[in-house]
């Protein structure tokens, strides 16, 4: 298949059912290593696995020796703990089922140091209460809303009140405090950078007032792709940082933070199955193969066909209008970036991988589902 970049050149593609999600091994590795140089520290990371959901970049990123991760279901959480990792950060609010899912967690793997979020008093005393039964413990970190209102609790008076009962549980241990600001998309840096900064004199003087109480405050994880260069900048030594889509990257967050230096390392290998009009082809990729959370025009991007505007997406076809669509014909192939790669990866079973322009090995997209055992 042609390419512009040769790093994105696939030597056989007679193998891939399309469409694909392909991993660029060599372009992933150097997205962690931009990732790695950013922190300045491997130590300070904690890089979260609900964009790529497999267990073979979680054993690179051991490698490296980055030793806390994060995620957002117990199957990430499960997948985290059989590659190996020993301090899971499961960031979500426990309800429900969920529950007791923490129980059978920790005896599943009662070597793994769990931690999970809360930000309401009821869950929190359920959770307590099923911990004690099972005579065990689990760490909590309370979820600090700084803006974006999805979760988290204003860092307030009710704030310090709900930490306290968090502290004071039998089965419970004050884990700190998780702060995602996922409304700070601003594309110029100074402007994200002056707004990050608010973000963390909000949860950085929670903590100081926490602390004074006499109320432990271990550790603030903090940030999310596009705050995590800010983050970065500031010397504390509880902070852990969470870039989340870093390591495969997007076109979604490649438009929106020009300032950031990774590189699309997830791409989809799609053909195309109809020409039908001078000025439009159709793929045979629908929203079943990339998400759909994105307007149309910028669910994919094609780097070989920069003019290429999707104008019509079902489940299996994508229509793009272009003034090259004379020179295509049915099978012929391209690669799409993903507009929102987090969802994209769970909508395929396993990835393609690529390394050194040919196809080299297939890894399963193990978290995908909602549960593995757990």
């Amino acid at each position: 298949m042609s390419g512009t970049e040769n790093r994105f050149s696939i030597a056989d593609t007679s193998s891939i059912i399309s469409p694909a999600l392909v991993v660029f091994e060599e372009v992933l590795r150097d997205n962690l290593d931009e990732m790695i140089r950013v922190a300045g520290d491997v130590s300070r990371l904690r890089p979260h696995c609900k964009t790529h959901k497999m267990l073979e970049v979680v054993q690179m990123e051991i490698e490296l020796g980055i030793t806390m991760h994060k995620c957002a279901t117990f199957a990430e959480a499960e997948m985290l703990a059989q590659a190996g990792v020993m301090d899971i950060f499961l960031a979500y609010n426990m309800v429900g089922p969920n529950i007791s899912r923490v129980v059978v967690f920790r005896q599943a793997y009662p070597e793994v140091t769990l931690s999970v979020t809360a930000d309401h008093s009821l869950p929190i005393g359920q959770l307590d209460a099923a911990m004690q039964m099972a005579g065990m413990s689990v760490d909590v970190l309370l979820d600090v809303d700084s803006g974006q209102h999805r979760t988290g609790v204003v860092p307030d008076e009710k704030a310090e009140k709900l930490y306290r009962q968090i502290d004071d549980a039998t089965g419970l241990v004050a884990g700190g405090l998780h702060l995602y600001d996922g409304q700070n998309h601003q594309t110029d840096l100074e402007e994200r950078r002056l707004a990050v900064l608010d973000c963390w004199q909000q949860v950085s003087s929670l903590r100081d007032r926490l602390v004074a109480a006499g109320h432990p405050v271990p550790r603030i994880v903090a940030g999310g792709t596009g705050s995590f260069p800010v983050y970065a900048t500031i010397d504390g030594p509880a902070l852990e940082l969470s870039p989340g889509t870093n390591v495969m990257f997007d076109g979604g967050y490649g438009r929106i933070f020009p300032d950031l230096a990774y590189v699309p390392a997830a791409r989809i290998l799609s053909r195309v199955i109809s020409c039908p009009t001078s000025d439009t082809v159709t793929l045979d990729l629908g929203y079943k193969a990339c998400a759909s959370d994105p307007p149309v025009e910028r669910r994919v991007f094609f780097p070989d066909l920069p003019d290429a505007v999707p104008v019509l997406q079902n489940e299996e076809h994508l229509v793009l209008k272009t003034s090259l669509a004379g020179n295509f014909q049915p099978g012929d192939e391209l690669l799409a970036i993903p507009g929102h790669v987090c969802p994209t990866s769970a909508l395929h079973k396993q990835a393609y991988v690529v390394s050194g322009g040919q196809l080299v090995d297939a890894w399963p997209i193990a978290s995908r589902d909602r549960w593995l055992t757990v």
